[in-house]
């Protein structure tokens, strides 16, 4: 049944054009474990999710970034977390040390993105998001992408198609402005 959920929010998604290729992972927490999508799968075909303890080794096949789901896990409040690669999200991430939305639904439901630092697949990078997710529901890594944490995989999913949002209309504005 899981497998299911993670192929319809893998291809809503896709759809909205928060990920491309096989960039991007999910997870969802239960109890001591998580199951997570494998490495190197396209989200919208994301097969069997793999599934792994709360500490300890992870299988060869688990997303390259399982150790920024777990250090959200153990960290946080969060049952699920998208990761995804939003064009506008992660150029805004290079521009910005902060997202501060100018929309209205961006304002209304997170006011202040926090853009952290760290290498893909690092404990420095789990550290980082799992700090800035502790007080709040969203997260980008600068010039890699979003993380996304909820009650449930459409929360996350939300929260990532909100960042992309906000930053496309904060980078439209910007250069109106300028231009």
């Amino acid at each position: 049944m899981l497998d299911q959920e993670f192929l319809r929010i893998g291809r809503r998604l896709r759809d909205e054009g928060l990920v491309g290729g096989t960039f991007g992972n999910m997870s969802v927490r239960d109890g001591n474990m998580l199951e997570i999508t494998q490495t190197g799968c396209y989200l919208d075909e994301p097969g069997t999710p793999v599934r792994l303890p709360m500490i300890g080794q992870a299988p060869p096949q688990a997303s390259s970034e399982f150790r920024v789901h777990r250090a959200v896990y153990l960290e946080t409040p969060h049952r699920a977390i998208v990761h995804a690669h939003p064009v506008h999200a992660v150029a805004a991430s290079i521009l910005y040390s902060e997202i501060v939305p100018i929309d209205s639904e961006g304002q209304l439901l997170c006011p202040m993105i926090p853009v952290v630092e760290g290498a893909p697949g690092t404990s420095e990078l789990a550290r980082a998001v799992a700090d800035a997710l502790r007080l709040r529901n969203l997260a980008i890594v600068r010039g890699h992408g979003t993380f996304a944490g909820g009650a449930n995989l459409d929360e996350a999913c939300l929260y990532t198609s909100l960042a992309e949002h906000a930053c496309r209309v904060l980078l439209l504005v910007d250069a109106h402005r300028r231009g």
